[in-house]
Formats: structure tokens, sequence, C-alpha cells
């Protein structure tokens, strides 16, 4: 199966030379990302890979990109930080049709991560109560995939967590 996503990168000052980045990123496994290149200090790439499940391509990426560029770190992995727009276009509805979709539902849809102007959302969360619902076809592997970056960007997240902290505020939070 073929599962399409984004990794996104910050690197090290010594990492600058970005066709050297690039030769390092082909030589590890990751030719079947294209490269973006764009900002500086930073490098996205937007992978097609097959593999057996969503969390192995995701997986297997991370690992042939940290194998590349050891020191560079991970900024976000996606699809996952969407707005109503982004899973509008996806459930292929209009903004306005998912706008009121929340507005109708608001007891029930999923909680924002950053609740403001705009408003962002996992993507994972929102397919999943838009399959529940059961009026949208959302594909299976985008569902997968969105789980796994969600998985990844939590994970991300949650390493920075002093561990005292984490303790305490696990009960609060659910």
């Amino acid at each position: 199966m073929e599962y399409v996503f984004t990794l996104k990168y910050q690197l090290p000052d010594e990492n600058q030379a970005h066709e050297q980045v690039v030769e390092h990123l082909f030589e590890a496994g990751c030719d079947d990302a294209t490269i973006g290149v764009g900002q500086p200090g930073r490098i996205a790439l937007a992978f097609r890979r097959e593999a057996p499940d969503a969390w192995s391509a995701i997986y297997t990426a991370l690992r042939d990109v940290k194998q590349a560029i050891a020191s560079a770190r991970l900024v976000e992995a996606g699809p996952d930080f969407v707005g109503l727009t982004d899973v509008a276009e996806l459930a292929g509805v209009t903004r306005q049709n998912m706008r009121k979709l929340m507005l109708a539902h608001a007891s029930r849809f999923p909680l924002p991560v950053h609740e403001g102007n705009p408003s962002v959302w996992h993507l994972a969360d929102v397919l999943a109560w838009l399959t529940n619902r059961g009026d949208y076809a959302i594909s299976a592997d985008l569902i997968d995939m969105a789980k796994a970056a969600k998985q990844v960007n939590l994970a991300k997240e949650a390493r920075e967590i002093e561990p005292r902290f984490n303790r305490q505020l696990t009960s609060l939070v659910s």
C-alpha cells in the first residue's frame, strides 16, 4: 500500500548546505520523498512510501531521516493539524457545510488542539467523527495515516514534558 505524508524538520546550523542534505537523505532511503528547502534552517519531505501499514510507512521514514541527518529535529508530521477548510476538502464538502456540522453538533464535535481564529484540530479526530456519522466516504488509508501522524506529534510533544508535571497532569487533562 502507498501512503502519503509529510515530515518537517529544523536543521542545525552545520547542515545548511541543502545539496548535501538532499544527497544524504537520498542515500538513507528517502528517494520516495519530494524535498522542500524553501525556508532557511528547515526542510520538508513529502513522502509517497510503500509499506504494509501507515505506522510502518511513517516510522521507516522517520528512521531514514534520522540516519541521514542525526541532528535534525522533527517539527511536525502530517497530515495532522488542520482547519475546517482542510477537513472540508478531504471530506468533499464545503467549508460552510463543515462549519454548520461543527456548530450543530458542538457537544460531540472533536475538541480543537487550538481554539482561536483559526481553530486547529487533529485530522484523525475529525475524520473519525465524520466516519462515525456514516455520511462521508473517507479513505481508510487517510484515516490510518492521520492517526499515525497524530501519534508521532503527540510523542514529540510528550517527550518535552517534565516527568513530575506529566504525573500530575495526566489525571487532570482527560
